[in-house]
């Protein structure tokens, strides 16, 4: 570890860790997002879906921490094969309403399969990993960017 007049070394940087992590836990979702034939940001669009269908994909970007520059080509993929709907919202022109699918309803299972992986491959608590989560929630909501 640096001291704190020298310049920070790999194993001091937080962002690193986060990034190695990342990298690590989706790799362990791989098998299940290949044969499910998805990415892991089309996986968690489904995922917002599943939770609460039929929003905007306004509401949805914020929901999936993704621009709309990444988040509408990566609907149109989604709606190309059949797993979601756009339609124009009725009360507001300018936006677009995403719902699911049947298909992509019958994909909720895929949900419950990435949970129970991860679980397994976790080495700690689920106590330690909710504690975990409320530092990661804390964490990026200090670091959000104002998009005011």
């Amino acid at each position: 570890m640096s001291t704190k007049n020298e310049a920070p070394v790999l194993e001091d940087l937080l962002c690193f860790d986060l990034y190695a992590t990342s990298r690590q836990v989706i790799a362990a979702y791989r098998p299940l997002l290949e044969e499910a034939q998805l990415t892991y940001p089309q996986y968690l669009v489904l995922v917002s879906l599943w939770e609460r269908d039929g929003i905007t994909m306004k509401q949805l970007s914020i929901q999936v921490h993704l621009d709309y520059g990444t988040i509408s080509p990566l609907v149109k993929r989604l709606e190309a094969r059949g797993l979601v709907n756009r339609a124009r919202n009725p009360f507001d022109e300018r936006s677009t309403i995403v719902s699911l699918t049947e298909e992509g309803e019958t994909m909720r299972p895929l949900a419950q399969r990435m949970y129970e992986r991860l679980s397994e491959r976790l080495n700690m608590s689920w106590e330690e990993a909710s504690k975990l989560r409320l530092l990661l929630d804390r964490l990026r909501h200090g670091v959000e960017l104002d998009t005011d």
